[in-house]
């Protein structure tokens, strides 16, 4: 059996993590077709099952970070308004996704440190994101998950 992390999944950097890691991106990109065409998820995620490769991705992981963020949309994105320096609306498109994605793991996901939210969230934003997306989305992050209180944000703790 594999070595487990905190959250009962293997520790980030192994094979047997990558699954879900690779649902994360594929998820980003399912999230943000959906913001340039307007279209619905389900359709989105039919057309990606049915034209990408899912080899060694978590099918079902990558179903709920898709359907959980397009139903939880309005409400994260109240949540991290107050956090923002600006309207949401005004922020680039990955990085609403990007946030979006994070705010989620943050709220109904709470298995994943948020650490490893957050680095996945860095990851995803150098690989697709500008060249300051990634920047904004940690510090954002890292803001959120101090202002929510979740385990091990808060420096002070100890």
């Amino acid at each position: 059996m594999a070595e487990s992390g905190k959250d009962g999944n293997p520790p980030s950097g192994r094979p047997d993590w990558e699954p879900r890691r690779r649902a994360r991106r594929r998820a980003l990109q399912a999230l943000y077709q959906r913001e340039i065409s307007g279209d619905d998820v389900d359709g989105i995620i039919v057309q990606f099952l049915e034209t990408q490769d899912f080899s060694g991705v978590d099918e079902g992981y990558f179903k709920r970070l898709v359907h959980g963020v397009d139903e939880q949309e309005g409400a994260l994105r109240d949540e991290l308004q107050p956090l923002l320096d600006r309207p949401f609306a005004q922020l680039d498109t990955m990085e609403r996704i990007l946030l979006l994605l994070g705010a989620w793991h943050f709220r109904h996901d709470p298995e994943v440190p948020f650490p490893v939210v957050v680095d996945e969230a860095v990851d995803l934003a150098n690989r697709f994101g500008s060249d300051q997306t990634h920047a904004y989305v940690n510090a954002v992050l890292d803001r959120t998950a101090r202002a929510w209180k979740l385990p091990g944000a808060d420096p002070d703790e100890g």
